[in-house]
């Protein structure tokens, strides 16, 4: 809120340099403000006094506008990959599956292992659990389970993130 937008009788007023200028009524801080020919803006709204403060409306704007995008550039986001595994995958492929986990892993990235079945693997789903207990095993140096291997409709699925 700023200048004639402010209802309240009386604020808690901080003058331009920051200095305390004491609570007021609304009415006087804003004849202050126009004075000075900055803005009157309420910084606190939900303080007792409400505490307000002359400053230039549109330099503060800017100002609030980069530090959210600095904060924006500061986060990082973390992406969830997929390795998809079948029951009868052999050793060599098993392990070109776990270096591709372990790069996504080393990138910051969570890893969702997943194990497909077609078919009549369906009927062997608790025999094919030992392969993600192995990809588990293999990257222990790297990873911690995040989700337990758990069965959802046709695949189990592992979440892997990297150990801190």
């Amino acid at each position: 809120m700023i200048n004639e937008q402010i209802r309240d009788k009386e604020v808690r007023l901080i003058g331009e340099h920051g200095e305390q200028m004491g609570i007021m009524s609304a009415r006087d801080a804003l004849k202050l403000a126009k004075e000075a020919e900055l803005d009157l803006v309420k910084v606190a709204p939900t303080a007792k006094p409400p505490v307000c403060k002359i400053i230039d409306y549109g330099k503060f704007r800017y100002e609030m506008a980069r530090k959210e995008k600095d904060a924006k550039k500061k986060q990082k986001t973390i992406e969830i990959k997929e390795v998809r595994l079948s029951p009868n995958i052999d050793v060599n492929d098993l392990n070109t599956k776990i270096g591709a986990a372990r790069k996504f892993l080393t990138k910051g990235n969570k890893v969702k292992v997943t194990l497909r079945f077609r078919g009549r693997e369906m009927a062997h789903m608790q025999s094919s659990r030992h392969i993600l207990d192995d990809f588990a095993q293999a990257l222990e140096d790297v990873a911690v389970i995040d989700k337990a291997p758990k069965v959802e409709g046709r695949s189990m699925t592992m979440i892997l993130t990297e150990k801190r």
